[in-house]
């Protein structure tokens, strides 16, 4: 399948920085070796202004497959840090071209990193490199279709939750409602018990008073019947003594 009209761009814009560090590198030679670098200077100064073009593209086509989703976040991360690299070279080249800063071979092969290796060889794209197992050999389409399996299981798993959660409120509520209805009960008990407590002191107190009238009338009973006893001896030997 065809790449990535993004990853093309990135190729191209990467083929383009190595060719204006070559340039500069020939115009620099040529300033040394009293050569006219007016040319070189006029195809680097439109290099230069290509490659910024370039880089804006990139941008613009990467904010578009975020928006659209065509690409994972992570893979969104990833391009962006790979342009704004591509940024700090361009700056780079453009203060080597005005000569503010010095050309050296340390800062030559960081410019052109990303192009010819020094077997001639081209480099990887790092945008395929750092591609993840999951994507590798997908289209755009496929991969589209992965993220949205992705976001309907994250929907499925989030809808799962919450139906747990609202199940939790109900049981929370009729627990609370248990609990309503068994404090209720508890105070009719409580006020059934301070209810009958009042009955038995009452009652007890009630026992008392008649035990002790009780008492008081057994007393006076027994000392009216000694009395009357009494009184009956002493007729019965009033009498005996008269009959003699």
């Amino acid at each position: 399948s065809s790449l990535d009209p993004l990853l093309q761009n990135y190729d191209a814009t990467c083929r383009l920085a190595q060719e204006i560090a070559e340039n500069i590198h020939e115009r620099n030679r040529q300033q040394r070796t009293g050569g006219n670098p007016a040319k070189i200077n006029m195809t680097l100064r439109a290099s230069l202004q290509k490659l910024k073009q370039n880089i804006a593209q990139l941008k613009e086509g990467l904010l578009r497959a975020s928006s659209s989703r065509r690409i994972m976040q992570s893979e969104a991360d990833r391009r962006q840090n790979l342009i704004d690299d591509l940024l700090t070279r361009e700056k780079q080249l453009n203060a080597t071209f005005k000569g503010d800063i010095t050309e050296s071979e340390p800062s030559r092969s960081t410019l052109m990193a990303g192009g010819a290796g020094a077997s001639g060889g081209t480099s990887a794209n790092p945008w395929l490199i750092n591609e993840s197992d999951e994507t590798k050999g997908l289209t755009f389409g496929e991969i589209k279709q992965q993220q949205q399996r992705v976001i309907e299981a994250q929907d499925a798993g989030l809808d799962a939750l919450a139906a747990v959660i609202s199940r939790q409120k109900i049981m929370g509520q009729e627990i609370g409602n248990e609990l309503d209805e068994q404090n209720e009960i508890i105070d009719d008990l409580a006020h059934l018990v301070d209810t009958t407590d009042n009955r038995i002191r009452n009652e007890t107190r009630r026992v008392k008073l008649v035990e002790t009238k009780s008492a008081s009338c057994g007393e006076h009973s027994c000392f009216f019947h000694m009395q009357s006893t009494l009184s009956c001896l002493c007729l019965l030997c009033h009498g005996a003594q008269k009959t003699t």
